[in-house]
């Protein structure tokens, strides 16, 4: 425990901020991991639908701070080259169907 005034102010807002940024940071791993799993799963049409949320999420976290912006970028880029890929693959087996 700290003894210094201004160490347990620190320790304080630390606390606080932890708190304010678990949430947006758990949502981020939770949806990042989501739509990479659609991918290996080969789930082309419901992994296109989450791409724009997953994006919505990536970039609320980059503007938050609470990744860098190139982490970001990197994220949705890994997101869009497994769906290129899916694409390329010709899994869009229900669109040809109908």
């Amino acid at each position: 425990m700290p003894i210094i005034k201004s160490a347990k102010k620190q320790m304080r807002q630390s606390y606080k901020r932890r708190a304010h940024n678990a949430p947006v940071k758990s949502e981020l791993k939770t949806t990042y991991k989501k739509a990479l799993t659609l991918i290996k799963e080969g789930k082309f049409e419901e992994a296109k639908k989450f791409l724009p949320f997953a994006y919505k999420v990536i970039d609320t976290a980059a503007k938050k701070h609470m990744i860098n912006k190139n982490n970001a970028a990197r994220k949705k880029s890994n997101i869009a080259k497994g769906l290129g890929a899916l694409e390329k693959k010709g899994v869009k087996t229900e669109e040809a169907a109908a």
